[in-house]
């Protein structure tokens, strides 16, 4: 194969997809996260979390501040979906 078409076979094939969240090996999910995007994602909500604490918590109450946390864990449930590995019921290492 010439050179050129070693290029042309390459450029298209899809890139391989780079999950952020792998799927759980047990149950129903995503993991900890694989990569650097992911752990900021998962950084970020747990300090807005920790934040809704000391802002949200005593201006609204204990109602607004559940609120919150539902509208920040559908976020990232949102992103995880988006950028993790298609989640499945997953028994281990039988391959259900």
């Amino acid at each position: 194969m010439s050179n050129f078409a070693a290029r042309q076979a390459t450029r298209n094939v899809p890139d391989e997809r780079k999950y952020w969240f792998p799927a759980k090996r047990h149950g129903w999910g995503w993991g900890l996260p694989i990569a650097w995007q992911g752990w900021a994602v998962l950084g970020l909500f747990l300090l807005l979390i920790a934040a809704g604490g000391y802002l949200v918590l005593p201006r609204f109450g204990r109602v607004g501040f559940l609120v919150y946390g539902v509208v920040l864990c559908v976020a990232l449930g949102a992103i995880c979906w988006l950028k993790g590995e298609r989640p499945r019921w997953r028994w281990g290492g039988r391959g259900f």
